[in-house]
């Protein structure tokens, strides 16, 4: 089902066009004003954004920007009562697939509507065949056909080409190296290297050194000049893996590499010019990180010019059976064996799994099948004694439908607060912990506590 969402800060021209589009077929949601609209957006990408211009707290055109930064293939419409207004023109500009003028026909909207949402399906077609054309490797190792992946590519294909800073966001095992290393591919740069560095991993008193060289004596144990990453990656990329975890005076001189263009040997007074294209990645809500002071907000608008969200498995199931025959063949052939056949309930039981290991998980249940399996066709059996499967919903649900009928909003929101705070006892009030047990992103989670008012 096509998802829509509408943003209007009055509440009438809300209604009357979930009312309408509703009846149309398309799943639609509401918000009042543009930051209500991103905790949506964040919380859900919805094909299709259609935004009053003119509202409280934020215009329509600020959306669109946001929008088009954080998601560029989402297609906005924008509604305005001022059809000789320049800022209509602006924001075809700024890149909306078209405006309406206030009054309009309803015939009107739903042309405008049907027509953006078949131009991001021919260009999602489109894509997808270029892909099954070029062959996968032009991605490298991502796999998968579902829409949030589609996105992922066509962003890919859109920013590799450019000089631009990336931010790649997603929960762990997902897949964000992989990404990056898809767009040094499809770059440029593609020919030099790619030096990939996990700040997490590396010891605190040794990071600025690892990032920016050193020079004999610098420090203790210092025995020779060295070359930091930067340098060896000049001409190429550099991934900062788990880009959060960087300590701030580190931050502090990682800006100046961006701004400059240079880096400073640790003992070294000179510096020395590097051309080098940076990518980021974190599985924790940077965004958070910055309101708190956790992370510098100059040096998050430095790395977020582009932002790449890589989904959680939960959320491209479709992709499982792909993923799983992918590794199968890929961990077989490295035994020089044939791929054993992987059987529909095997991939059922995949796909009723909600993965808190996302795709790393899948890999690693995958290659213990394909190991022991010994060539033999691999069933549900082969994976069920290694995960721990949550309680299904239908055995949750146990309430008797009343005669008399029910509100049904309310009992899905007294439920879901319930659920919420349950889900937080058991965590210990730890908000990441509870979102796992609930199989949801942190975003998700922070958003719906929110919505119920919980602390």
């Amino acid at each position: 089902m096509r998802d829509i969402l509408v943003v209007d800060d009055e509440r009438s021209m809300r209604e009357f066009l979930e009312i309408l589009l509703g009846k149309e077929g398309w799943q639609v949601r509401t918000a009042g004003n543009v930051s209500a609209a991103q905790e949506h957006i964040e919380e859900r990408t919805p094909e299709l954004v259609i935004t009053d211009l003119k509202m409280k707290g934020g215009t329509g055109l600020d959306l669109l920007r946001w929008v088009k930064t954080r998601h560029p293939d989402v297609e906005v419409i924008v509604i305005t009562a001022f059809g000789t207004d320049q800022t209509a023109v602006e924001a075809l500009k700024q890149g909306a697939y078209d405006y309406v003028t206030k009054p309009f026909q309803v015939d009107e909207i739903r042309v405008v509507v049907n027509r953006a949402l078949e131009h991001q399906r021919l260009l999602r077609e489109n894509l997808w065949m270029r892909t099954e054309l070029t062959g996968r490797y032009d991605y490298g190792e991502l796999v998968g056909k579902s829409p949030g992946m589609l996105e992922v590519y066509r962003l890919i294909d859109r920013v590799a080409p450019t000089r631009s800073n990336i931010l790649i966001t997603g929960e762990s095992g997902t897949g964000k190296e992989l990404v990056a290393r898809a767009v040094h591919l499809r770059s440029s740069r593609c020919d030099k290297p790619f030096v990939p560095i996990d700040c997490a991993a590396i010891p605190e008193q040794l990071l600025e050194a690892e990032l920016f060289g050193s020079v004999k004596g610098a420090f203790t144990g210092a025995t020779s000049d060295r070359r930091g990453m930067f340098e060896v990656a000049d001409g190429g990329t550099v991934l900062l893996d788990e880009i959060a975890e960087l300590p701030q005076q580190v931050q502090v001189k990682l800006l100046r590499v961006l701004q400059e263009r240079s880096v400073k040997r640790l003992g070294e007074s000179r510096d020395r010019q590097v051309d080098v294209r940076v990518l980021a990645a974190t599985n924790r809500d940077i965004d958070a990180e910055v309101e708190q002071g956790a992370f510098r907000q100059d040096l998050f608008y430095r790395l977020n010019v582009i932002r790449i969200h890589v989904p959680p498995l939960r959320d491209r199931r479709d992709d499982i059976p792909d993923l799983v025959r992918h590794f199968a063949r890929k961990v077989a052939g490295e035994e020089d064996q044939a791929a054993p056949l992987v059987l529909s309930d095997a991939m059922e039981f995949l796909a009723d799994y909600a993965f808190p290991g996302n795709v790393r998980e899948l890999r690693n249940l995958v290659e213990r099948a394909v190991a022991l399996s010994q060539g033999r066709p691999i069933g549900a059996e082969a994976f069920a004694q290694h995960v721990r499967r949550k309680t299904p919903a239908r055995q949750i649900v146990t309430e008797v439908f009343p005669e008399e009928g029910v509100e049904l909003e309310e009992v899905l929101a007294a439920v879901e607060k319930r659920f919420l705070e349950q889900a937080l006892e058991q965590a210990g009030g730890v908000k990441k912990e509870a979102a796992r047990k609930l199989g949801i992103s942190f975003r998700s989670m922070r958003y719906r506590l929110i919505k119920h008012g919980i602390e």
